[in-house]
């Protein structure tokens, strides 16, 4: 009989690509996962991973079974989730993972619907950047995300769903041009911008696409902290317009020219178990609107 724990540290070392890592996320010493993965490849009479200079990687035997462990163990944890109304009278958990902005502004009114539905629903959101996502949603620790594409992954379905238009932000009675700015107009401004990611990306390659680098005076990995600053009258920014719906009267907004829109998607594994909760979820997502 197939030992569940094996096959778990099995996967687990392919997907993070280190022994070290994969006992670290679960919690236990190298030598513990080293001595899982030994055990498994005596059960199967075969290598399962090879080192590769640094990264753990798995054999052709390996990259055969790895397919079937990762069903073993879905069913498994589908099997045990089937379990939790009976346990516990809850009805599951979604891991969410999500960048700062929609964290703030998008998540709560997309979720509220679904809580609504489903009150013992157990809702666990992490914030990060997109390609933290994407690694956390690989190695099965989330199970869906909310990023700024684009995206990508051999083993994920991704699927945009809403459409953020990028704004200019400016201190209480800036001069706005008619039309909105361009990115020649920013040229001699204070700029404040966000800092990493593909909302940043988007911004640059506007600015590029018209001959002009961007340079910022100041760089913040919060939008809510440059909104402050801007209020405050310390400069000009371009932010999401998702995070400026409900505070507009602080200072003036206006769309750019041409037009900058960056898209929000929902990415889950290909093989991920959809319960009920996460389709709840994905559901309330595609139905959104600021």
């Amino acid at each position: 009989m197939l030992n569940l724990d094996q096959l778990a540290a099995f996967v687990s070392v392919v997907d993070l690509g280190s022994f070290t890592a994969a006992a670290e996320r679960a919690g236990l010493t190298q030598p513990a996962v080293s001595l899982q993965v030994k055990l498994l490849e005596q059960r199967m009479g075969v290598r399962l991973i090879e080192r590769v200079g640094r990264r753990a990687q798995p054999s052709a035997a390996g990259v055969e079974l790895l397919a079937h462990a990762r069903r073993i163990l879905g069913e498994c944890a589908a099997a045990e989730e089937a379990m939790t109304p009976y346990r516990q009278g809850a009805v599951g958990r979604v891991r969410i993972g999500s960048g700062g902005t929609a964290s703030i502004h998008l998540l709560p009114r997309a979720i509220a619907p679904v809580k609504k539905r489903m009150p013992g629903l157990e809702i666990v959101v992490r914030v990060g950047n997109t390609d933290e996502m994407i690694r956390d949603l690989e190695a099965n620790a989330l199970d869906i995300a909310v990023v700024t594409l684009p995206a990508s992954g051999r083993s994920l379905e991704i699927e945009p769903f809403y459409e953020d238009e990028l704004v200019a932000v400016a201190p209480k009675g800036s001069a706005i041009p008619e039309g909105g700015p361009t990115p020649d107009f920013f040229k001699d401004k204070i700029m404040m911008l966000y800092e990493g990611g593909n909302t940043r990306r988007a911004t640059d390659e506007w600015f590029e696409v018209a001959g002009i680098r961007s340079q910022p005076t100041m760089e913040f990995g919060s939008v809510e902290a440059i909104k402050e600053l801007v209020a405050a009258g310390l400069g000009w920014s371009i932010l999401p317009g998702l995070a400026l719906k409900r505070d507009r009267g602080r200072f003036v907004t206006s769309p750019v020219q041409p037009p900058l829109v960056r898209q929000l998607g929902m990415v889950i594994r290909r093989d991920k178990h959809l319960t009920r909760g996460l389709r709840e979820v994905m559901k309330c997502l595609r139905a959104f609107e600021a």
